[in-house]
């Protein structure tokens, strides 16, 4: 069944804090089922937390002074490489525009923790991914409890087991501060939208690929067995 014409321009709005009043409208049919604006940029966060934690799980492993923080940073690195692998595989099947760039938020907490050093980094680092990952997590289970198109089924299958691995570790460093997190979390800072949107991809730029670490243990997204049929694309070789 073909992709409705037009339905799937780049979403304007991404950010954690999203309001919409039209996202359960319908903007194609596909094999998969109906896809919803709800569906779409659901798929679009998932990748945009993966250009972001990715590196800073990689940073971690540089950076980080405590065996918490770098087994976090482990599974960060493990984790948003199959969830990215699992959102260039189906993107292209819903022919949704996928970013290479996190948002300038995003980016901005990345540069944060670049700047960081010593038990800040560890704090700082404990902290921030602990509270992205939950407000992202509430918004996991509305999509998986309410969408009709298994294939974002399945990605937020996959997006709910991460995310809670995510935050359990964060947690098991004993350095989150659940006052200040969770007041964080549930009263996000107004920002304007730009600032919570990744921007486009750049035209006739390779796509950014997330390698797995040599010791993967997560895994991407089977979808043979899924309804309406799994055929997908090949996905792009790894790069970098």
């Amino acid at each position: 069944m073909a992709l409705t014409l037009g339905a799937l321009a780049y979403p304007s709005m991404l950010g954690l804090n999203q309001v919409s009043s039209a996202q359960d409208r319908i903007i194609a049919n596909t094999q998969w089922g109906p896809l919803t604006e709800q569906d779409r940029d659901f798929v679009v966060k998932v990748r945009a937390a993966g250009l972001w934690e990715y590196p800073v799980g990689q940073i971690g492993l540089q950076k980080g002074t405590t065996k918490g923080v770098i087994t976090a940073s482990q599974h960060l690195v493990d984790g948003h490489a199959a969830l990215d692998t699992s959102c260039r595989k189906i993107a292209p099947m819903l022919n949704i525009t996928l970013p290479d760039l996190p948002s300038p938020q995003q980016q901005g907490f990345v540069s944060q923790l670049k700047a960081d050093s010593g038990k800040k980094f560890d704090s700082d680092f404990a902290n921030i991914l602990r509270m992205t990952h939950g407000s992202i997590f509430n918004t996991i289970a509305k999509i998986r409890s309410t969408t009709k198109n298994s294939l974002v089924r399945a990605l937020a299958d996959q997006a709910n087991d991460t995310v809670l691995d995510h935050m359990t570790v964060m947690e098991k460093t004993g350095l989150v501060d659940f006052d200040q997190t969770l007041f964080q979390q549930t009263t996000p800072p107004k920002l304007p939208s730009s600032d919570l949107t990744p921007p486009p991809p750049a035209a006739g730029q390779p796509e950014v690929v997330l390698t797995p670490p040599p010791t993967a243990t997560s895994t991407p997204l089977d979808l043979s067995g899924l309804p309406g049929g799994g055929s997908a694309p090949t996905p792009s070789p790894a790069v970098g």
